[in-house]
């Protein structure tokens, strides 16, 4: 018998916030395993650390009392929390039966739906965390007919909406009408559904374009890259508002990786790993790569058992976008982390100790002041609710010094 419970009571007794928080975790390795602190309201998030310690040591004598190092106390802080939103339409037509709200047909429509826009945000904010605000750069210049070309058309939607940028262009937006998933063409047009295509002669590989969602180039959280990598290298100049060459505590440790290879990868990122802990002195012992990377660590496990020893039931397939696997060799031993949204230039090791997410109440859905979760939209065609949720926070390496990242890498296999 049809029911004549409300449509905001049925979303929260059906789809409680807690629901999607633990779907959302589940999809996304970052937010599963980097610590979270809800305690964040806004303002300036105050990070002190301690910029060098008291080094004086003298041998024959005591030091003179105006000669002697003391401790440097820094007081980093962030700024303002950042904030992405997800947006779901319903149409009531589709959610109606015989004139009242059918909890049939929505535990039939709108939790699968739920989850699937889980799925999408933790992909975002996953591929955001871990790689970058750009959800991809461009492999191939932009044509006047709307083409321009990714190595991951996996990260795109029909529909979506982005934004394309480059060094020398001003951002030109428009909504994804085409994804060819064997060449990365992507086709991009002036409005969703539309057929006019966004000219992007201009932007070009050689001045960097790169796709973004919606307000994610400037809007976007923080990333691993921006703050382990080196302004020489890629990323920022400074973090928590320091320069990071002044103080070797901001200084993640930067391997080279352009010499790796199908062949020597695994070998190379142990050898990388000594660095990083020599250097750091933390522990890295988490190795986060994309697929291609992990795959050709496998195959040299496979050829080059001598050097390496797979822990025993330490290899771990999830359902969703994430593999581990423990691999003992001649430096200690690594968990080897395969992350969809990784990109394949880049490994990560990680001290996941000094890795926050910053929030003031992780994800949220919004609520009008009555208490009603959706919004309510009349059209000619008959009503819709709008439910949107939130994420609002930032992502913070509290002590980068203790991580590592091998840049540059490029081979085939």
């Amino acid at each position: 018998m049809a029911t004549s419970r409300t449509f905001s009571n049925m979303l929260n007794e059906y789809l409680p916030e807690k629901l999607l928080l633990d779907e959302i975790k589940k999809r996304n390795w970052a937010l599963q395993n980097i610590e979270q602190d809800n305690s964040w309201l806004g303002g300036n998030l105050i990070v002190p650390f301690l910029g060098a310690v008291g080094s004086t040591v003298t041998f024959g004598s005591l030091a003179a009392s105006n000669d002697i190092a003391e401790e440097i106390s820094v007081r980093g802080q962030v700024s303002a929390y950042k904030e992405v939103w997800g947006s779901m339409l319903f149409n009531e037509t589709d959610l109606l039966q015989h004139g009242k709200l059918s909890e049939q047909n929505f535990l039939k429509i709108i939790p699968d739906a739920i989850v699937r826009h889980a799925d999408y945000i933790s992909a975002v904010v996953s591929q955001n965390l871990l790689t970058g605000a750009a959800v991809a750069k461009a492999t191939a210049d932009g044509d006047a007919s709307g083409n321009i070309t990714v190595a991951q058309p996996d990260r795109f939607q029909i529909g979506m909406k982005v934004s394309v940028d480059d060094s020398n262009s001003s951002p030109a937006t428009g909504y994804i009408k085409t994804i060819n998933m064997n060449t990365g063409v992507l086709n991009v047009v002036t409005a969703r559904g539309g057929s006019t295509p966004v000219d992007l002669s201009g932007y070009t590989v050689a001045q960097g374009a790169a796709i973004y969602n919606d307000g994610q180039q400037s809007n976007g959280f923080d990333n691993l890259p921006n703050q382990l990598l080196s302004a020489a290298n890629g990323g920022s100049a400074s973090h928590l508002g320091q320069t990071k060459t002044a103080y070797p505590f901001l200084q993640a440790i930067n391997v080279d990786g352009s010499s790796a290879t199908a062949a020597n990868l695994l070998t190379k990122i142990f050898e990388a790993y000594v660095t990083v802990r020599r250097l750091g002195g933390g522990q890295p012992f988490k190795v986060v790569m994309s697929y291609k990377n992990y795959g050709a660590c496998l195959k040299q496990l496979e050829t080059a058992k001598g050097g390496f020893n797979v822990i025993p039931n330490s290899k771990k397939t999830e359902v969703f976008a994430f593999d581990t696997i423990t691999v003992g060799g001649f430096a200690g031993v690594l968990e080897l982390v395969a992350v969809q949204e990784m990109d394949d230039d880049k490994i990560m090791f990680l001290d996941m100790s000094t890795l926050k997410f910053y929030t003031n109440g992780g994800i949220r859905r919004r609520r009008a002041p009555d208490g009603k979760e959706f919004y309510e939209v009349r059209n000619t065609t008959g009503f819709q609710y709008i439910v949107d949720h939130c994420l609002f926070g930032e992502f913070v390496v509290n002590h980068p010094k203790k991580n590592g990242i091998m840049y540059g890498i490029s081979y085939s296999y």
